[in-house]
């Protein structure tokens, strides 16, 4: 049930990433969102570090001025880190679940 979530979490995150519009200031919000989004997972302790890889894509891509696949990047970013909000909120209190009584 859980990787079903994250599966469509992430299934909506391309599917919206392909949409993006190139230019600098798009690209400036997507970042700033994704690094909140992370900054979020940090403090839950559960930054995934295929986010962190992303954010460095989006970066790089930015710098090469391709604000089209930096925006793109940011908004994978932002959706891999909600991913794994849900993940550490979810599986707060459902390893009780799996527990052996």
């Amino acid at each position: 049930m859980l990787k079903s979530a994250l599966v469509l979490a992430l299934l909506a995150a391309g599917g919206t990433s392909a949409l993006a519009a190139g230019s600098e200031d798009d690209f400036k919000a997507a970042y700033a969102a994704a690094e909140a989004a992370n900054k979020e997972a940090g403090k839950l302790r559960n930054q995934w570090t295929t986010t962190a890889s992303t954010l460095a894509a989006a970066k790089k891509a930015a710098d090469a001025g391709d604000f089209d696949k930096a925006t793109a990047s940011a908004k994978e970013a932002e959706a891999l880190a909600k991913a794994s909000i849900f993940q550490a909120t979810s599986e707060k209190t459902r390893w009780k679940d799996m527990e052996i009584r």
